[in-house]
């Protein structure tokens, strides 16, 4: 059975995590299409990365918002969310470790 934010928080509650939603949406897009001009300006494997787990940022809150409205259950919204978390961090991590060290490109 799906719930709305209503079944859950009360209207200024509602009202503050819609306007956090709104913010950390409008954030991530701005964030994520600053790495995707990165990637087009570079492309190379360590800008893709980046711009996936940006990507992958944005997703979730996109999620937020189908919790909020009722549309995503809250069980799929903590395994979906919790496990992109993951991913985030390893695409981060991979990017890291398979960028050239600055001794390589002498």
């Amino acid at each position: 059975m799906l719930q709305s934010v209503s079944d859950w928080l009360s209207g200024g509650e509602a009202a503050a995590l819609l306007a956090v939603l709104g913010l950390a949406t409008l954030g991530t897009a701005a964030l994520f299409l600053t790495g995707l001009a990165g990637y087009r300006r570079r492309r190379s494997k360590v800008y893709l990365l980046v711009a996936s787990a940006l990507g992958l940022l944005l997703a979730r809150s996109i999620m937020g918002f189908g919790t909020v409205l009722g549309l995503v259950p809250m069980p799929v919204h903590h395994l979906v969310e919790h496990g992109s978390d993951f991913v985030v961090a390893t695409l981060i991590l991979y990017a890291l470790y398979s960028s050239d060290s600055p001794a390589s490109t002498e």
